[in-house]
């Protein structure tokens, strides 16, 4: 339950991103909740690499919520690294104002 609680602000954060910006924003509330899905998968993968390449396979037998909790961060950094590059990227487009570029014609 609270996952899903976790998520809708996730969505809901970006939803909100995306309007600021004028963009599609159902599209970039589910591309949030992917990217943080994505990045839970990334870590858990090189989580699972760097256990068995330093021989420390004892975080393979953790229990499931407490690898839970050390996905949960790992996601929610990945969420904001995308918030972030979606900022900077929209930021930087600029308006271009039809009466700025027929002054120079006149």
């Amino acid at each position: 339950m609270l996952g899903l609680i976790l998520l809708f602000f996730i969505g809901k954060w970006h939803y909100t991103l995306a309007e600021e910006f004028n963009k599609n924003k159902w599209l970039f509330a589910i591309l949030g909740i992917v990217v943080y899905y994505g990045g839970i998968m990334i870590g858990a993968f090189i989580l699972g690499l760097l256990s068995v390449l330093f021989d420390f396979e004892e975080v393979l037998e953790l229990p499931e919520i407490v690898l839970g909790l050390i996905a949960l961060p790992i996601g929610l950094l990945a969420t904001w690294a995308f918030r972030v590059i979606l900022k900077k990227s929209w930021s930087k487009t600029k308006i271009v104002d039809s009466e700025m570029l027929d002054d120079g014609m006149i």
